[in-house]
């Protein structure tokens, strides 16, 4: 098979789990109309994730649930679809930034908007932080991450790189109120701002469950609350 070579790199291609056309669940952008790229693999082990097929090879044949997909073809499918809103997810994205540099660079160049959901823990490059793309930045709390990520789940360099640029905004999954003191001290230790709080959660009863429980105790601390819009709406299916 032929290899493309764009700025002098071979465009080998993004290790990418899924792509499809919804609308963004979560955050500030929801319910805008979105083209969803699910990068594979990704750093932290979280036992929670909603995603554990993108990481958990003990659950999950990784070979199988992703493919290279060279810049240039995923660019062309992208443009196919309607949604302006381009959110690159994962898994962990910028574990691989280098391949989406001139993907991000031609899509806004066509007029897209980029979002990158992110869980903190990767300083993102420098070609990335300029305008039409966004940071969606969710550390990870200690009730939600593995043990084995302890020392890694809060990487300050990363969270500061993100945060000065400007195009950021924080977004916090919580199980309880009580971690609420968690996200509180993160944010006034890091200067993290906006944040954003929702509830784990993969099933309709849990998400508003959550909500309820969240949304009087955010506020007082100035937080803004989001559903998981994608769940109430699909529960936990895939691709949507």
């Amino acid at each position: 098979m032929s290899v493309e070579r764009v700025g002098g790199l071979a465009d080998d291609g993004l290790l990418l789990a899924e792509k499809f056309v919804t609308v963004q669940g979560e955050g500030p952008s929801i319910g805008q109309p979105a083209v969803f790229l699910r990068t594979s693999r990704c750093n932290l082990h979280c036992p929670g994730c909603d995603t554990p097929f993108t990481w958990d090879a003990t659950r999950f044949d990784l070979r199988a649930e992703s493919t290279h997909v060279g810049w240039r073809a995923l660019a062309r499918w992208v443009l196919d679809q309607a949604p302006e809103l381009v959110v690159i997810t994962g898994g962990e994205p910028l574990l691989q930034q280098r391949h989406l540099l001139d993907l991000v660079g031609h899509l806004i160049g066509e007029g897209r908007r980029i979002e990158f959901e992110t869980n903190g823990t990767v300083i993102p490059a420098v070609e990335l932080d300029r305008d039409g793309v966004r940071f969606n930045v969710s550390p990870k709390l200690a009730g939600f991450a593995a043990p084995r990520d302890a020392a890694i789940r809060i990487n300050v360099p990363a969270l500061a790189a993100l945060r000065d640029t400007g195009r950021a905004v924080f977004k916090f999954v919580v199980s309880h109120p009580d971690e609420l003191e968690q996200v509180a001290a993160l944010a006034d230790k890091h200067a993290l701002a906006p944040v954003w709080v929702m509830p784990e959660g993969t099933t309709e009863r849990s998400v508003l469950d959550g909500m309820r429980a969240l949304v009087d105790p955010a506020r007082a601390l100035g937080f803004s609350v989001s559903p998981r819009l994608h769940i109430l709406l699909w529960g936990d299916d895939r691709g949507r």
